[in-house]
């Protein structure tokens, strides 16, 4: 018996020496400052964070090097099966939606539900991180938001603390009312991170964080195209957006100025890796477009792998309406004829075919992300002559009507190239 004793006691002690290192237990994920800089850890081994926010394409978001989502508990499963983490959204519900935070049994029964699922998902392998709440400071029209907001924050955080010590936690703010980080600061000491979704405005984002003397690390959860907020308009209001080309261009820009150039960042999560979404449009902040991969996806695969993929979409250098570019205000009378032309390349100088569309500028469009957005009906009929890179359309006959008309270049290799250009039908 004696012998057995000693043999059990010799695993027991190796065990307990793996759980623990300078008396303290190991984290499954966590953050440290080594220098200047922060980098998160999991499982003791370096992570940096690749993710997307979206929805399908997970097989594409792997083999382009991406190593987490920002979602839900509903992918958690899918996620793991595929090698992936899971920055997991805990919704608070936002004062844009009518939420009262000075109603305590509100706030007590939102927190009873946060606890619900940290408990239900904590120990889930694919679990990286808590997000707790999306742009609760982002009110339509600007509004002050109430303090005790955060003080709801910091009590979910610090309740996953108790629970839940092996995840860190965090809030996402996006880039306005830029002295809310003094608030955070005072109001949520139990926040390990700081969670920001910005697009052209991430370019701000290290000066802004410097400026209210952020001390903990941060990780962009959202981030992109040049926002429609940011972008040029025509003198009727219809905003301009950027080419798929001159998206994948902004992408790497962002991408190696604030998230590998900045000492404070874990990561990011880029937007938008889903298929034909309507905010504004039905090409703006996705990545796909009918399914097939713009050319977002292979700088994105750049950024992550250092590795382009061996076949390139489609590039396009310019798309004008009688000579005249998206912000050169471009007007057209109602039944008249139009040339509308694509100057386009592909790298791989693979054959390519184009599809044109025609669609009236919506009108009403949703108070927050797009919500309720839907693609207006297309204008059918337009086209009169169509050539290899150019065509002759009429110009419908309803006066005082934005239309926006589209290109989409194919290369037959799965990849797209997307444009558009506004113009406004009228008599003036």
């Amino acid at each position: 018996m004696k012998i057995i004793i000693t043999l059990l006691a010799v695993p027991l002690a190796i065990f307990s020496c793996t759980l623990k290192k300078n008396n303290s237990v190991t984290k499954k994920i966590e953050i440290k400052k080594e220098g200047e800089r922060f980098k998160l850890y999991k499982d003791g081994e370096p992570y940096f964070i690749t993710g997307a926010v979206g929805w399908g394409f997970l097989d594409e978001l792997t083999a382009s090097g991406g190593n987490s989502l920002r979602s839900s508990a509903r992918i958690l499963d899918e996620a793991h099966q595929r090698g992936m983490t899971v920055l997991l959204n805990i919704r608070m519900k936002p004062e844009r939606d009518g939420f009262d935070y000075n109603d305590e049994a509100a706030v007590r029964e939102q927190y009873q539900n946060a606890q619900r699922i940290v408990e239900e998902n904590k120990d889930h392998p694919a679990l990286l991180m808590w997000a707790i709440g999306n742009e609760l400071d982002h009110i339509p029209g600007d509004l002050d938001y109430n303090l005790k907001m955060w003080d709801a924050v910091n009590d979910v955080a610090g309740m996953i603390k108790e629970i839940d010590p092996d995840h860190p936690t965090l809030t996402v703010v996006g880039y306005g009312k830029l002295e809310k980080l003094k608030d955070i600061k005072e109001r949520c000491p139990n926040l390990d991170l700081l969670g920001i979704n910005a697009y052209a405005a991430v370019l701000k984002v290290p000066e802004w964080l410097s400026k209210y003397n952020w001390d903990k690390p941060f990780a962009v959860t959202e981030w992109g195209p040049s926002g429609w907020w940011e972008v040029p308009r025509t003198k009727w209001g219809v905003v301009v957006e950027e080419t798929s080309t001159e998206k994948a261009a902004v992408y790497r820009e962002r991408y190696e100025k604030v998230i590998l150039g900045d000492n404070r960042c874990i990561g990011s999560y880029v937007f938008l890796w889903t298929t034909n979404r309507q905010e504004r449009t039905h090409t703006w902040f996705n990545m796909f477009h009918d399914s097939l991969k713009t050319q977002t996806v292979e700088v994105m695969q750049y950024m992550w792998t250092n590795t382009w993929p061996n076949n390139l979409a489609p590039r396009i250098e310019s798309l004008r309406i009688n000579g005249k570019n998206a912000v050169d205000n471009v007007l057209l009378v109602p039944g008249s004829i139009g040339k509308a032309q694509i100057a386009v390349s592909d790298p791989d100088e693979d054959e390519m075919r184009m599809e044109w569309e025609l669609l009236p500028e919506p009108t009403e469009f949703g108070a927050y992300a797009g919500q309720g957005e839907t693609k207006p009906k297309p204008v059918d009929g337009f086209i009169k002559n169509k050539y290899d890179d150019s065509i002759e359309f009429r110009v419908p006959s309803d006066p005082q009507v934005n239309y926006r008309l589209f290109v989409y270049v194919y290369d037959g290799q799965g990849h797209v190239a997307t444009a558009n250009i506004p113009f406004y039908a009228s008599n003036e």
